[in-house]
C-alpha cells in the first residue's frame, strides 16, 4: 500500500529544490553575464537574504509538528 502523504512531501520537496537550483543557476548565471562577477556575488547574498526568513516559517513549522507528533504518540 502506498504512503501518499509520503510521496506528495517528497514530491513537493523536489519541486522546491528544483525551484531553488533553477532560480539559484539561471539567475545567478545571467546576472553573471550581464554584471560580471562582484554582481553574481551580491545577487547571491539577496537571494541568501530573500530565502532566510522561508527557511525559518520551515524550521518553526518542522518544530511544531515534531511537538504535535510527540504530544499525540503520548
Amino acid at each position: 500500500m502506498r504512503d501518499l502523504r509520503k510521496y506528495s512531501r517528497q514530491t513537493t520537496a523536489r519541486l522546491v529544490i528544483g525551484f531553488v537550483a533553477l532560480l539559484f543557476l539561471i539567475g545567478l548565471g545571467l546576472i553573471y553575464m550581464i554584471y560580471g562577477r562582484e554582481g553574481a556575488a551580491f545577487g547571491f547574498v539577496c537571494l541568501l537574504a530573500a530565502l532566510a526568513p522561508l527557511g525559518l516559517i520551515w524550521l518553526v513549522l518542522r518544530l511544531l509538528e515534531w511537538i504535535v507528533q510527540r504530544a499525540n504518540s503520548e
